[in-house]
């Protein structure tokens, strides 16, 4: 599904290029709907597999954003835990070609600029053999982003990987740009033990990154001011932060046309007595500990609302008789504002943590894998 409608000249035509998952696709849809509220000159292909197009082709979006969509040369959404590196491996060596392809119709008008994840390691490629200037777009906080990018600093230091037997984990990591001092242990479990392995397949995209024309976060100037300043001064091109990209208009206007299931479950619960349980879009806990907290939950007697994206079926089956729901996908920030939701028991992604402050609602933290501490 293309729907490429030409355009007048004089447009500013803006392509972005998501990394498959929802907390990119999220705040990259929410960055184009900003620009294109600013700007009535500017339209948008936004770029998503025909998977992902299922997924999010009936929201709600202005009509100056169109869907163009990228064979499902990935594995699914739904099992690309079972095999992460795998699922890396795929966006890099199957989705380029086709993405030429793409833009190879794009043609009236012809893209102004290429609004890329920085995950997408080979967009900046595309771009330069194009002539395209190319943005990249970091959906985490620009201090991970710095740590990210320091890990041969860290080596120099000992300090990657980082081994959970050795006795120096309450060493402090005092010397990363924008980073507070840290202790050793207290670093993302992505430097640890076998999963830094997964973080080695993301480091080509942070040596590519110098080769943007702009850097952009979703995230204030104010919150990180040493992060931001250093890759002001790294790059000689602009990086700007964008602030929390939070669809605040959406919200203010209900978007209660056709009500989810679970929402109209939550709009007859008690205020504040719902527990909303999510781990992310992708990665989860061992199976023991999957069960310690199913028991945990049901034994609690809480009301609760619980995403499992990829096991749903397993998990209503462990959780049979609670007094919960259990649901492959939901609206997150708008199911976090709702008045029946008292508690997030969330996985401290950046976007999550955000939009749970955003939400005011008070946080169960059970940090996973990548951006969290």
């Amino acid at each position: 599904m293309d729907p490429i409608t030409p355009q007048p000249f004089g447009v500013c035509h803006v392509v972005a290029m998501p990394w498959p998952g929802r907390g990119h696709i999220n705040p990259m849809m929410n960055f184009c709907k900003r620009l294109l509220f600013r700007d009535p000159n500017l339209i948008v292909t936004f770029v998503v597999t025909e998977e992902w197009l299922g997924f999010i082709g009936s929201e709600p979006k202005p009509d100056r954003i169109h869907f163009a969509t990228l064979p499902n040369l990935i594995p699914s959404e739904l099992v690309r835990a079972n095999n992460f590196t795998g699922f890396i491996d795929a966006i890099y060596t199957n989705l380029e070609e086709p993405f030429e392809h793409l833009l190879d119709r794009l043609s009236s008008p012809p893209p102004t600029v290429i609004i890329s994840d920085t995950f997408v390691v080979w967009a900046v490629r595309v771009g330069t053999r194009r002539n395209i200037p190319v943005a990249s777009f970091w959906t985490e906080s620009a201090t991970i982003l710095s740590l990210f990018t320091h890990s041969d600093l860290l080596a120099a230091h000992g300090h990657f990987p980082v081994d959970p037997s050795e006795s120096k984990e309450d060493e402090v990591v005092d010397y990363i740009p924008g980073l507070s001092p840290t202790r050793l242990r207290d670093l993302p479990e992505i430097y640890h033990g076998f999963s830094h392995q997964v973080f080695n397949k993301f480091k080509p995209c942070f040596d590519e990154l110098s080769k943007a024309k702009y850097l952009i976060f979703p995230s204030a100037y104010e919150l990180e001011p040493k992060a931001v300043d250093f890759f002001a001064s790294k790059f000689d091109f602009p990086v700007y932060t964008t602030g929390p990209l939070i669809p605040f208009e959406e919200l203010a206007a209900g978007n209660d046309v056709s009500k989810p299931e679970y929402i109209q479950w939550l709009d007859e619960q008690p205020e504040s007595s719902v527990l909303y349980i999510s781990q992310g879009s992708f990665l989860s806990v061992s199976e023991a500990e999957m069960e310690e907290i199913v028991g945990g939950v049901r034994e609690s007697g809480v009301r609760f609302l619980w995403v499992a994206r990829g096991g749903e079926s397993k998990l209503k089956e462990a959780l049979e008789g609670s007094s919960g729901v259990v649901v492959s996908w939901c609206d997150q920030l708008r199911v976090l504002c709702h008045a029946a939701v008292g508690g997030f028991w969330t996985h401290c992604g950046f976007n999550s943590t955000l939009e749970g402050i955003y939400s005011g609602v008070p946080m169960l933290t059970f940090p996973l894998f990548w951006d969290q501490f």
